[in-house]
């Protein structure tokens, strides 16, 4: 089990235990967050789980795929460092600890 931090586009910050194996966005649906929608389910098909990861952690959490980096095209809200897809991220005890701002909007 990771925590992760979601920080909502006010500054709200909600924290979430999440399994190991599990996305950044299932912890995050399955905690009841606002601020990620998931229309795809985690399929990567639809950029509804966008967020920002925080800048500590971009290195730990690494880089995007080519898909993915395709797919952030399409988000509603601005893509900026540390874009992600929150279906692609998985959570693992490196994670402990990880903080992720959601955008203003994700449809």
């Amino acid at each position: 089990m990771a925590l992760v931090t979601y920080v909502a586009h006010d500054g709200t910050r909600q924290k979430a235990e999440v399994r190991n194996g599990d996305s950044v966005m299932q912890g995050a649906v399955s905690n009841l967050i606002d601020g990620i929608v998931a229309e795809c389910g985690g399929g990567l098909a639809c950029a509804t789980c966008h967020c920002y990861v925080d800048v500590a952690w971009i290195d730990r959490v690494g880089p995007p795929s080519e898909t993915e980096r395709q797919m952030l095209e399409f988000t509603a809200s601005e893509t900026k460092p540390g874009s992600r897809l929150s279906c692609q991220i998985a959570v693992s005890d490196a994670l402990d600890g990880l903080v992720v701002h959601l955008p203003e909007t994700q449809i």
